[in-house]
């Protein structure tokens, strides 16, 4: 392995955020995960991928996914988590809610590439 590569997508204050909550649908999402490690295992010249994604509350600053993948070089390793990450806000029945700092909601919808 020549490159390990990670992702660590945090909460960020956009516009005043003060938390978000985040559902699943676990069983689904779960199993769409797999799928999606599956799939770059087969596409992309990587060794091993994890994918962790926390559900609940969570506050500005705080851990939302950490991916981490090993190639035998960078580029491979790079491509895999742009394409896990986009794949994860396009398939995954994980749902955000943002709560702003005077308690106005939102639902954000999953968007690939940001």
């Amino acid at each position: 392995m020549g490159a390990l590569v990670t992702i660590c997508g945090v909460v960020r204050d956009d516009g005043g955020v003060e938390r978000i909550e985040l559902e699943v649908y676990e069983d689904v999402a779960v199993r769409e995960l797999e799928t999606i490690c599956d799939k770059a295992m087969r596409d992309y010249a990587i060794e091993p991928v994890d994918i962790l994604h926390r559900v609940g509350t969570l506050q500005v600053g705080e851990t939302i996914i950490l991916i981490i993948v090993g190639a035998g070089h960078r580029k491979e390793a790079f491509d895999t988590c742009g394409y896990i990450i986009d794949r994860i806000k396009q398939t995954v029945p994980i749902w955000k809610k943002e709560i702003g700092q005077n308690g106005e909601e939102r639902w954000v919808p999953g968007e690939p590439g940001l």
